[in-house]
């Protein structure tokens, strides 16, 4: 059964082979949340990739990000080199606290914090966030798609940061949900907002993020970062990816279209969909572990969850004959 063998995040095609073995075919990469249509110029000047980066590619990156999350005058944006980094760096940024995050949600945001010695405590109401001296919430949540209106984020973000606390939102899969980014509000002392250029743009393997801030905790932050911290080759694409308008509305428009496509080929199965977002959809069966080891068998890799083992996350196939492979094996259920 589902358990302690599973990797702990999607996209462990290396584990997937021990398990499974090599597929013919190769793997069909559905655990994670990644975007199959992936921003498609990836060009970098050899000088960017051959010389240290410099404080100019570094704002100008952060010029573009800042026009694309409507990061206010009054808040700090810093690039980081993916917000995994960022995750590691801010529990060192706080004397050890009470930290309530909401779940169940993206594990590292617990493991981080109980690494750095935190009293960490997963919470199950939105309310209950308020109780802790930091606060996490990843909206929409991963992996059940949860949304949280950005107004009730804000007036958290005042509760919590009124005794001095923080509120950590976590956006990486916000970029398909119009209106639900509290980043064009941020700017007051202790709301941290994350943001990635992995999930909605497809370039994870770029290392590419951004934390907004406050411009005092924006100083903290870089100076735990140190110098040279994201590649020139890194900051050149992100700059083009953020600036290409007419993409980003035709990515928004596919990524739509492929989501509505994918719960209705899962409800077809008689998976259906409890929760996801554009990216990815969350089913719920009894018959997660039997799925689960079929498609792994047929070289297609989907998201179990030990603690949650009647789940099951998928991501977008993407082109049609992923697509059509897909669907086969999900008729033979």
């Amino acid at each position: 059964m589902l358990g302690a063998s599973l990797p702990l995040h999607g996209g462990d095609i290396s584990a997937a082979n021990a398990r499974f073995g090599v597929p013919k075919e190769g793997w069909l990469d559905l655990s994670t949340g990644i975007n199959p249509f992936a921003y498609p110029d990836l060009t970098q000047r050899a000088e960017a990739v051959r010389r240290l980066p410099t404080a100019g590619d570094a704002a100008v990156f952060e010029g573009a990000a800042r026009a694309y999350y409507s990061v206010p005058a009054g808040a700090a944006l810093v690039a980081v080199p993916g917000t995994q980094a960022a995750l590691q760096i801010l529990p060192l940024l706080r004397p050890k606290c009470a930290v309530a995050i909401l779940g169940p949600t993206y594990s590292e945001h617990g493991k981080t914090w109980r690494m750095a010695g935190h009293d960490v405590q997963e919470v199950n109401s939105f309310e209950a966030l308020g109780d802790g001296d930091v606060s996490v919430l990843v909206n929409p949540n991963n992996p059940d798609g949860m949304r949280y209106d950005p107004r009730l984020v804000l007036e958290l973000a005042e509760h919590v940061g009124a005794r001095g606390g923080w509120l950590i939102v976590d956006e990486a899969f916000v970029d398909t949900e119009e209106g639900l980014s509290g980043a064009p509000q941020a700017g007051r002392d202790g709301l941290i907002f994350l943001r990635s250029m992995g999930k909605f743009f497809g370039l994870a393997g770029l290392r590419l993020g951004c934390v907004i801030c406050a411009p005092a905790f924006a100083g903290k932050l870089r100076d735990r970062l140190g110098p040279w911290s994201v590649g020139g080759g890194a900051l050149e694409v992100g700059t083009r990816a953020l600036s290409d308008a007419a993409w980003i509305l035709e990515n928004r428009l596919r990524l739509s279209q492929a989501g509505d496509d994918l719960e209705l080929l899962l409800a077809d199965t008689g998976l259906g969909v409890i929760g996801g977002t554009d990216l990815f959809k969350l089913v719920e069966t009894a018959r997660a572990y039997e799925v689960y080891e079929a498609l792994g068998c047929q070289g297609i890799l989907v998201r179990a969850f030990a603690e949650r083992p009647g789940w099951l996350r998928f991501g977008l196939p993407g082109q049609a004959e992923n697509v059509a492979r897909l669907k086969s094996v999900l008729a033979t259920f």
